[in-house]
């Protein structure tokens, strides 16, 4: 069975810094892609950003956090992170982390059903 442990999230004030981590397992950490999912209240599920496993393929990033956010994992610790910075209030979302080898739980990456997300809140 997936499981997927979120931690790492928090309130913090505009301009401010995060590092979510996701530990992983139930399954071979090393044959997936993993991958950050967001959602707000009232939005839909929004791709943040995804590791493969080859060096030679870049990390990808969406629109919205390109160039402040980073991806690393740690395969020996089946462990990614996702370094938040310069966060702003529309950075406000549960974070749920995505074994992408696999179809979307529940249909959606951010139904919770392999982790419980972590909450993060950008507010002054």
């Amino acid at each position: 069975e997936v499981q997927l442990v979120e931690s790492g999230g928090g309130s913090v004030q505009p301009g401010g810094s995060l590092r979510l981590s996701c530990t992983a397992s139930g399954f071979t950490f090393t044959d997936s892609t993993m991958g950050w999912y967001r959602q707000a209240p009232g939005n839909e599920c929004e791709y943040v950003s995804s590791i493969s496993l080859s060096m030679l393929l870049r990390p990808y990033y969406g629109d919205s956090v390109k160039g402040r956010f980073t991806i690393s994992r740690d395969n020996a610790k089946k462990t990614v992170y996702l370094q938040m910075n310069s966060l702003k209030p529309e950075d406000t979302a549960v974070y749920y982390c995505a074994a992408m080898m696999f179809q979307p739980p529940g249909g959606s990456w951010c139904s919770g059903s392999w982790g419980q997300g972590t909450q993060v809140t950008v507010s002054s």
